[in-house]
């Protein structure tokens, strides 16, 4: 997916323009989109610069990178046909994608952008993104555990990829992997006769959850 946006959305919710002056500049004939004067309300596109007289307004490219800290309950979507999706607690959803999801009942770090590109390398496979959670479950961990989760298994749908793991009580631990299959964590755990109790992704390649402890979501850069 990307941008996309009419004009006079991007001059009201990018540039805090009224309604009224963005209307105003649309009309006035003093915007260009790529050299080209226009006088309605047009679609705005990646490579598009926009223009008032010589103030450039937006570039040719303007990517966004963003961080958030997606509570339990919340579904990792836009889509808003879909009760307690992503644009309850992240306001911009017109244009931007999710890199790397995590189902409803897990919380945790999610990287949100509007550079489809870029998503796709953080999210297939091959490129091999570290992603690391703290997992707590229903029982006490056992050696045993920890050992047939870090080798990597048969859960059903696949056999997982060797994994770090590391104990970190009783009843939790840290695991890091470089795949995402649907569920995979909740998946190996109960395989094993675990249940999960909570799940929280901390960590994506460089990006950590700590970053995030005074606001719910941030802009970041890559």
């Amino acid at each position: 997916m990307s941008f996309r946006l009419k004009i006079k959305y991007y001059l009201i919710h990018r540039l805090n323009y009224t309604n009224k002056t963005a209307g105003a500049l649309i009309s006035s004939g003093k915007l260009t989109v790529n050299g080209k004067k226009i006088s309605e309300n047009e679609v705005l596109n990646d490579g598009d610069e926009l223009k008032f007289e010589n103030e450039i307004l937006k570039k040719a490219s303007e990517y966004k990178y963003y961080a958030l800290h997606k509570p339990r309950g919340v579904e990792s979507t836009f889509n808003q046909n879909i009760k307690d999706n992503l644009s309850t607690v992240f306001p911009f959803n017109d244009e931007f994608i999710v890199a790397g999801r995590l189902d409803k009942a897990s919380e945790g770090l999610l990287l949100i952008s509007n550079n489809g590109k870029w998503v796709n390398s953080i999210t297939r496979p091959e490129r091999k993104k570290e992603k690391e959670y703290i997992v707590e479950v229903d029982k006490e961990i056992t050696e045993v555990f920890i050992e047939k989760m870090g080798k990597g298994f048969d859960i059903g749908i696949c056999v997982t990829q060797p994994c770090s793991i590391k104990k970190e009580g009783e009843k939790a631990f840290r695991i890091i992997l470089t795949e995402g299959k649907n569920k995979q964590i909740r998946r190996m755990c109960k395989t094993l006769g675990f249940r999960v109790e909570r799940l929280k992704r901390v960590r994506i390649d460089k990006f950590h959850l700590i970053d995030l402890e005074k606001v719910k979501y941030m802009e970041i850069k890559i």
